[in-house]
């Protein structure tokens, strides 16, 4: 029995693999009969994306990508990583019991809405404030930064929840203060399951799609500052497959699989970090 068990729980953890494995086969045999006609130089390196000329350059997508995920980044993971050793350390209890489930419900709430929020009350703010159209990577990025919160937030808080009191306590018995504790003791400790929570923050930032097409004015050119429009990756899968044919819908699906190694690369990157010592 235990036997069998085994073999049944062995399965069904090798299912997500084959699931991967399907998607990336599929991906991968209707996108790179395309970019092997067009080479692979100009496809990523191409600056002008016109499907109906046979122009496939997809740099101003991918520089988008890059902008907006850096932007949730650089805004979502301090505010996180503050709030999570802030819920985790220093907050009262009945102050914990409200936040937290409070974090976590930003988790449910549909992406549109998110857009939507973007479009009515951030766009117009960065627009007569900042400049530009108000539909950029500025409005995008902070729409993505609040919805990468309760990741962050979540995983951060069970990583320093799991560490040892007796870190804690014998600092302060070596006459650390809660700060040189909190810096020099609990986030070294702590930092490969925060570091976990921002690279699944991060996933998520460079996968959403909805709520970056509402808000990012979806530029088809390379932007030069924040305030400018941009188009990302999965932005660009979205709004053309639903009348793509032909080479348009194999660019497509070459553009997926870039995004494939794009979330490759950029996790290699995270975890190497995560392993590094300070």
């Amino acid at each position: 029995m235990d036997r069998w068990i085994s073999r049944l729980l062995f399965l069904a953890a090798c299912s997500s693999t084959a699931v991967l494995a399907a998607i990336a086969l599929f991906i991968f045999k209707e996108g790179v009969p395309i970019m092997a006609r067009s080479g692979l130089g100009h496809f990523l390196f191409g600056t002008t994306w016109a499907p109906l000329d046979g122009q496939f350059g997809i740099l101003p997508f991918i520089v988008g990508s890059l902008a907006v995920t850096a932007g949730a980044l650089a805004l979502g993971v301090p505010l996180g990583v503050a709030c999570a050793f802030y819920l985790a350390e220093f907050a009262p209890r009945q102050w914990v019991g409200v936040l937290k489930p409070a974090i976590e419900l930003l988790a449910g709430i549909p992406s549109v809405v998110y857009g939507f929020m973007g479009v009515m009350w951030l766009a117009p703010l960065i627009r007569n404030h900042l400049g530009g159209p108000g539909l950029s990577i500025l409005a995008a990025s902070c729409v993505l930064a609040i919805m990468i919160l309760p990741t962050i937030v979540g995983v951060s808080v069970d990583s320093i929840q799991a560490i040892s009191r007796r870190y804690k306590e014998g600092a302060l018995a070596l006459g650390a203060t809660d700060w040189q504790a909190l810096w020099r003791v609990q986030w070294p400790a702590a930092r490969s399951g925060i570091l976990a929570g921002v690279i699944l923050g991060m996933g998520r930032a460079v996968g959403e799609t909805m709520a970056v097409i509402m808000v990012s004015g979806n530029a088809t050119q390379i932007p030069d500052s924040l305030l400018d429009s941009a188009r990302t990756l999965t932005a660009n899968i979205a709004i053309e497959m639903g009348y793509a044919v032909g080479a348009h819908r194999q660019a497509l699906f070459a553009t997926g699989v870039v995004l494939f190694f794009f979330i490759m690369i950029l996790n290699t990157i995270a975890l190497r970090v995560a392993r590094r010592r300070f």
